[in-house]
């Protein structure tokens, strides 16, 4: 029996890539199944690859995302409190960042996030979990910051220990923060990857990476 090759996952967040964008080249996309974006980009920089690249984008909004309401990424597909099924990948989208300023638009307490999650119990059930998670926010005290803006959520945690999936998505941390933006992290089962800029992943993992 042949073995099914494994799918590419580009997973973008916060920063636009001028590799992919200003120096756009076909030949560097054309292993790519799937484009993921963790939030705070532009609309038309998701549009984008939705055009030239020919294989479905999937977003959730980040805190800086408010523009979207009014012109949202065209040929993008919108994943957020939902599960999206992708050739048989279940991907649960839950964007926004905590609630730093009161009643700004895609900013949560802990509390209405999981209100959020609470809601989305029917289809969990249905799906029986998700083996993606994509978030702009990380989860507290994985990969984020101790001040309230960058502060992750509890309720992403009790997700990941739940449901075990085999990646969880997110954005918002970027890389210039300092010393503490990890790339690639785990918990449990579950391989977590800070998607800031761009970067590429195979579904399933393949042993060793």
């Amino acid at each position: 029996m042949t073995k099914q090759k494994p799918f590419q996952i580009m997973i973008l967040a916060d920063h636009e890539s001028r590799l992919l964008y200003d120096y756009y080249e076909p030949e560097r996309m054309k292993e790519i199944d799937l484009i993921i974006s963790c939030g705070d980009l532009r609309a038309d920089y998701l549009s984008f690859f939705a055009t030239l690249c020919n294989v479905p984008v999937l977003y959730v909004q980040g805190n800086h995302d408010k523009h979207y309401d009014e012109k949202p990424p065209e040929g993008c597909i919108c994943i957020e409190d939902d599960i999206y099924v992708h050739e048989g990948i279940r991907i649960l989208g839950l964007g926004g960042s905590m609630q730093y300023i009161p009643d700004a638009k895609n900013q949560y307490t802990e509390k209405q996030m999981r209100r959020r999650v609470r809601r989305l119990a029917w289809k969990l059930w249905r799906h029986k979990g998700f083996d993606i998670l994509v978030t702009h926010a990380p989860a507290y005290q994985l990969n984020d910051l101790s001040d309230l803006p960058h502060r992750g959520f509890e309720i992403f945690r009790t997700l990941l220990e739940k449901y075990e999936p085999v990646y969880f998505f997110h954005g918002h941390v970027h890389a210039g923060y300092g010393r503490n933006f990890k790339r690639k992290d785990s918990f449990g089962k579950t391989t977590v990857i800070n998607a800031y800029d761009f970067y590429v992943v195979e579904y399933p993992p393949q042993e060793g990476t």
